[in-house]
């Protein structure tokens, strides 16, 4: 199981967009939704928190933090959390578990599973590099919003394919959203 936490940062997009890829190759997801995100999935995507659970294969609310993924003996594989906003990458960078989004994430890196974080914000002071940095030290990996160009993206649906690729990458899940580089021009 791959958790997917979607905070309330713009991009939503990769968040949804993750869990349609992996519904897709049928591997199972658990999805929780900060109140901000259901607030950015309306407002970017006209999208409601029903249409986000319906992709998943469980829900968990983030306010809970009795639910089953905040526990080191629930298994889950992997957690993404995209987008990820500063304040919840400064929670789990200093140990600060108040929902399930950071429980989560500090039950991954505690239990040394996968944890993909996906920021979205720009530009960066230093305390969120520091961030980044803390948390990637204790083996999370730190996938920033980034889209590549050299594919020749046509539509926003590539340049959101590129990233979600690349996270999907980071999972060890095969994916041909983009064209990778060659070394070759096209």
């Amino acid at each position: 199981m791959i958790v997917v936490a979607i905070t309330g940062a713009s991009g939503v997009i990769y968040g949804k967009r993750l869990l349609e890829v992996l519904k897709e190759k049928n591997i199972e997801t658990a999805v929780v939704l900060t109140d901000p995100a259901k607030i950015i999935l309306e407002y970017e995507l006209n999208s409601t928190e029903e249409e986000i659970i319906d992709l998943a294969t469980e829900f968990y609310p983030s306010k809970d933090l009795t639910t089953a993924i905040n526990s080191g003996s629930f298994k889950f594989e992997s957690m993404v959390i995209v987008p990820c906003t500063m304040k919840t990458l400064s929670a789990i960078a200093n140990g600060y578990a108040n929902n399930a989004v950071t429980r989560a994430a500090d039950v991954a890196l505690k239990e040394r599973r996968k944890l993909v974080v996906v920021p979205r914000e720009t530009p960066l002071r230093t305390v969120h590099l520091e961030n980044m940095v803390q948390i990637s030290r204790e083996g999370g990996i730190i996938l920033p919003a980034m889209p590549g160009f050299y594919h020749l993206p046509e539509k926003t649906e590539d340049l959101t394919d590129f990233v979600v690729g690349k996270i999907l990458d980071v999972l060890g899940i095969e994916n041909h959203l983009f064209q990778r580089w060659t070394g070759e021009m096209q």
